[in-house]
């Protein structure tokens, strides 16, 4: 009896999907096309043949619309790394750490725009809400993750040298993890968060040398040059990967 009442929500609900999917999907080719300083919300409802004033009823400002695009993004690569961590999990921690590396460099790649906004040069005026922490952490999580499972298996032989993990790490990465007070951050908990930042950072940073041109004339074969950073890096924080 309740199927006649609800069905014209659930269509409205449906058409309201498809229009945020079309959205999403030309302020993605404005982004490639212009960039994300450029992106704008006319541009988009042109693109889309609609007026501004009905898209504002589906996203209210380009920043907005930014933080859609960089959470989606966030979301994506943590979904590759996620899975290129299943996948390689009877590999061991190492050999799964490269194995994610690998798959977000491929990610980055077909989806340079994307890597772009989220990894690259924060747009002019814009700050990221708290909306989008939890879409970012979801790399990190796949790195802490990793880096615990070697600890728990006693495989890890850092190569870098011994530090005092006190004050080194800002006190809302520690948040993220459940300590509200850094002091109170164990010490194993801290040199794993600090691991953890090393290794995005060396993930980070060579795709996008590559991503940006720095390469050119200096590495004959951009992927094997990938895989000696990100285990030469590893090696520094203890994970032995093996390249073949």
């Amino acid at each position: 009896m309740t199927e006649p009442a609800t069905a014209p929500l659930r269509a409205r609900e449906r058409a309201r999907a498809e229009l945020m999917s079309e959205l999403l999907a030309a302020a993605r080719a404005r982004l490639e096309a212009e960039g994300s300083a450029a992106l704008s919300l006319r541009a988009v409802a042109r693109d889309l043949g609609m007026a501004s004033s009905a898209v504002y009823r589906y996203v209210p400002s380009r920043d907005a619309l930014l933080t859609l695009l960089i959470i989606e993004a966030y979301d994506a690569v943590g979904q590759v790394a996620e899975q290129a961590a299943a996948d390689a999990r009877e590999l061991g921690p190492a050999q799964a750490w490269l194995a994610v590396a690998r798959a977000v460099r491929r990610w980055a790649l077909d989806q340079p725009y994307s890597f772009e906004l989220i990894y690259g040069t924060p747009v002019r005026g814009y700050r990221a809400p708290d909306d989008t922490v939890q879409s970012a952490l979801r790399l990190w999580q796949v790195i802490i993750g990793l880096l615990m499972e070697a600890g728990g298996d006693g495989i890890l032989d850092p190569a870098g040298p011994d530090f005092d993990p006190a004050g080194r790490m800002a006190p809302e990465a520690y948040a993220s993890a459940g300590f509200t007070d850094p002091s109170t951050v164990p010490d194993d908990v801290a040199r794993t968060a600090i691991r953890s930042a090393t290794l995005f950072t060396s993930l980070v940073g060579a795709i996008s040398v590559e991503l940006f041109g720095h390469l050119h004339r200096v590495a004959e074969d951009y992927a094997r040059f990938f895989d000696v950073t990100i285990a030469t890096a590893a090696a520094g924080v203890g994970l032995r990967i093996s390249l073949d």
